[in-house]
């Protein structure tokens, strides 16, 4: 270990000494002083130790780094002590007010595999260029009303490709609504252009972003049943065809994935792309706190040192319309928390007000779950809140929606579409009243599962 650290190669305040043992006469190792008067206080205190210097101790024997710590200690008791052992853990060591233990092989094999991980994203960065390069025109497709992480990766693998708006635009079957969604787009200059399944015919090549094919409903245009590349975080799905498949539901953000490819890559990043990809991987980890993997801290640390501060700000505070806080007000005057379940109907609203009402109705006291419910055109649209720790609500959602509409989602966050004509021909009318007694019995049923 002591001969690996002197290849490795000292830094500019680094002294490299080895210490002889009787029992092992080997050769000191190139760069390395030998320690005279073998290990004692003595010993250390004529390698001159100052205020403000460290060490640190390479060995697999238990007995000589007892021997070491007690000398240091000796020598200069102030001296912080870094042990870099396989074999001798903390237990084995004495007591000492600023001593810290880390195994040498393992922190050489987490980098060792963290540059396997960038030789991996790489190798499907490689894959992705070799299979679009020679197409004509790409269609980056994101979910109906694009959410930002789909967005940004759209955005991102738009740049990694080396493509332009006209031969890769963003493309969508549902128009951009959420607030914060729109101010996202107007602020970085993104466009989402909505598209109906008979215009897919334009594009010789698809890439799906954040999405999968079957969450188009059971039987998705036949032109995404079969696509270039789908890159998403969800969960896997099956039922469709695709050349390359990269699905990490360990994920929290599709953005993570998309930064993992630039950095392999070693694409420039601009403030703009950080900007998209920052708040795609902290919308849909609600900040790093909800379904967040290492990967995503990884990321999440890395586009924050370029990103624009003053664009995230203009995204984060989008405007509540009139209307929608009217509905709000209607919904809270009758609301209540039951079983966990906080349920707010808003009657016909927009379509974006619903899931920013379903964010503020899950900080209500006990509430572990917040569906919030409203009217918009020939549907009745819900969005579902949870804290996070109890069934997946994705799956709850598909559970109520059976039979009757389409749904899906993440663990702690999901959507459902009922048409109101199915609505209706199961429970007779719409009215606010039925609408909460309908969907509270249904979600219910479908917690307790």
């Amino acid at each position: 270990m002591a001969r690996l650290w002197g290849r490795i190669g000292t830094g500019d305040d680094e002294v490299l000494t080895w210490v002889p043992r009787e029992s092992e006469p080997r050769a000191r190792p190139p760069g390395f002083h030998s320690l005279q008067g073998g290990l004692s206080g003595d010993a250390i205190g004529r390698l001159n130790p100052k205020l403000g210097d460290e060490f640190a101790l390479v060995s697999e024997g238990g007995p000589f780094v007892r021997a070491a710590i007690s000398a240091i200690d000796e020598a200069a008791p102030w001296a912080p002590v870094l042990v870099l052992s396989d074999k001798v853990d903390g237990d084995d060591l004495p007591e000492h007010p600023c001593l810290l233990r880390a195994g040498l092989r393992s922190l050489i094999r987490d980098d060792i595999d963290d540059e396997f991980a960038h030789l991996a994203n790489l190798r499907r960065v490689v894959e992705l260029r070799a299979l679009i390069e020679p197409r004509d025109k790409l269609g980056i497709m994101l979910q109906p009303d694009p959410d930002p992480d789909g967005i940004a990766s759209g955005y991102a693998l738009r740049m990694l490709l080396g493509r332009k708006r006209p031969t890769a635009p963003l493309i969508s079957f549902g128009e951009v609504k959420r607030p914060e969604n729109r101010a996202m787009v107007d602020a970085l200059g993104i466009d989402v252009r909505t598209v109906t399944p008979d215009e897919l015919d334009e594009f010789d090549s698809l890439a799906l972003l954040d999405v999968q094919p079957t969450v188009f409903g059971e039987s998705p245009p036949a032109r995404i049943r079969s696509v270039d590349a789908v890159i998403d975080h969800h969960p896997e799905r099956t039922g469709y065809d695709t050349v390359i498949r990269d699905i990490r539901p360990s994920y929290g953000a599709t953005s993570t994935i998309l930064t993992e490819y630039i950095r392999a890559a070693g694409m420039e990043i601009n403030p703009r792309l950080a900007t998209a990809l920052v708040y795609g991987i902290k919308s849909d980890t609600q900040l790093l706190g909800r379904e967040t993997s290492r990967n995503d801290i990884a990321a999440f640390s890395f586009l924050h040192a370029f990103h624009s501060p003053a664009l995230l700000r203009r995204i984060e505070r989008p405007a509540l319309p009139v209307d929608g806080l009217r509905a709000l007000g209607r919904a809270l005057s009758q609301t209540s928390v039951e079983n966990g379940i906080h349920l707010l109907v808003l009657g016909r609203v927009r379509e974006d007000v619903i899931p920013q009402v379903a964010d503020l109705g899950l900080q209500v006291d006990g509430a572990e779950w917040a569906i919030a419910a409203g009217i918009v055109n020939s549907d009745l649209v819900f969005s579902v809140r949870n804290v996070g720790y109890v069934r997946a609500a994705g799956d709850v959602v598909r559970a109520v929606v059976e039979g009757l509409g389409v749904g899906g989602g993440h663990r702690s966050m999901a959507k459902g579409i009922i048409p109101l004509k199915a609505f209706r021909k199961v429970y007779g009318s719409a009215t606010r009243e039925v609408i909460r007694g309908a969907l509270h019995d249904a979600f219910e049923r479908a917690i307790q599962g």
